[in-house]
Order: C-alpha cells, then structure tokens, then sequence
C-alpha cells in the first residue's frame, strides 16, 4: 500500500474499532437502563439515601432493611412475571415469604423503640459503603435481559449487601432483636446466594 495511503487507513482502522467499543459499552449501559431489577435497586438506593437518619445502629438497620427487603421482594415478583425458569421462581417465592415476615418483625421493633444515646454514625457510614459496593458489583455485570439469569446474578449482589449490612450491625447494634434479626439474615442468605451461584454456574 502506496505510504500516503497508510496513515489515514489506519486512523480508520483506529476510528472504527473505537466506534464499535463505544457503541458496545452503550448498549450495554441500555440494557442495564432497562432492566427492571437494575431500576429497582437504583431506586431503592435513593429511598435509602434520602432517609433521615438517627444515627441509632439498631433503628437505622431496621429502617434500611424495610427498604431492602421490599426492593427484593419488588424484584421477585418480578421474577414471578416474567421469569420461566421453575427453579428460580421458587427462589423468588420463597424471598417474598421470608422477606416480608422478616419486614413485619423490623415495623413492629421501630414502632416499640426510640433511638438511643450515645448516636454511632460509624454504622451509618459502613452501610452507605455496603450499598454502594452493591451498586458497583451490580454495574459490573453483565445484563442478559434473560429474566431468570439476570435475577439471579442481581440478587447475589442484593444479597450481599444485606450480609455486609447485618454484619455492620452485630459490630455496632446495641439491641438483642436486631441482632438475632441480622444473624438470621446472614445464615439464611448465604445459603440463598450459594445456591444462586450454583444456579448460574450451570445456567449459563
């Protein structure tokens, strides 16, 4: 190829490979706009992020996991719509079993209890992290627009969060109920996210 001819075919080559890495990454960011588990959780993070808070570890966590079991819940009815696959809507079933009894415990511990000095902020800096952390994993992935699949994958990074949160409660809750609450959440949804894991793992 005559010399002259090399470089603006090259900047070509360059511009198109760009192009298409560019339009990929925005399609994908469409598919995550559009997914309805992703606006789910992008709006409970706003709930959570304009809630005032107490600064009570045990109040706080009760309110915020309200918040968080109702967005999974949100997303296993989801599941339940337009989902196919038998396995994962029992999953989805049994969250919104377990979950919304779960949320009736926490509404009946804040309607009995006021928040108590001395105010621990540190709590609600660690759940702030826990959340984000989610949304980043979440990010990461990469959305099918299969409905199962994508429920799957998500709610393992739901999930998470939920663990990571409870954690931060047993190191900074003062109250027995919602510590027994937050170890019941571990026990319970890391069994959930291993066999969602397994699920993927052979769903893929």
């Amino acid at each position: 190829m005559n010399r002259l001819f090399r470089l603006p075919f090259f900047a070509l080559l360059v511009f198109s490979a760009l192009f298409t890495a560019c339009k990929m990454d925005h399609d994908m960011d469409d598919m995550k706009h559009d997914s309805p588990y992703m606006k789910i959780m992008m709006d409970m993070m706003s709930q959570m992020d304009t809630q005032v808070k107490t600064q009570d570890p045990d109040h706080d966590y009760a309110t915020q996991m309200v918040m968080h079991h109702e967005a999974a819940i949100k997303m296993a009815e989801e599941e339940l719509r337009t989902g196919s696959n038998q396995e994962m809507k029992t999953t989805a079933q049994d969250i919104i079993t377990k979950q919304r009894a779960e949320i009736g415990q926490f509404n009946a511990f804040t309607a009995g209890h006021q928040p108590m000095q001395p105010l621990v902020p540190q709590f609600n800096t660690v759940q702030k992290t826990n959340m984000d952390k989610m949304m980043k994993a979440s990010d990461a992935r990469t959305i099918t627009m299969r409905a199962d699949y994508d429920f799957a994958q998500l709610m393992v990074d739901h999930h998470q969060a939920a663990i990571d949160n409870s954690e931060a409660l047993l190191q900074y809750g003062r109250d027995n109920t919602t510590k027994t609450l937050a170890q019941n959440i571990i026990t319970d949804q890391r069994q959930e996210i291993a066999a969602l894991q397994n699920w993927l793992t052979r769903n893929r």
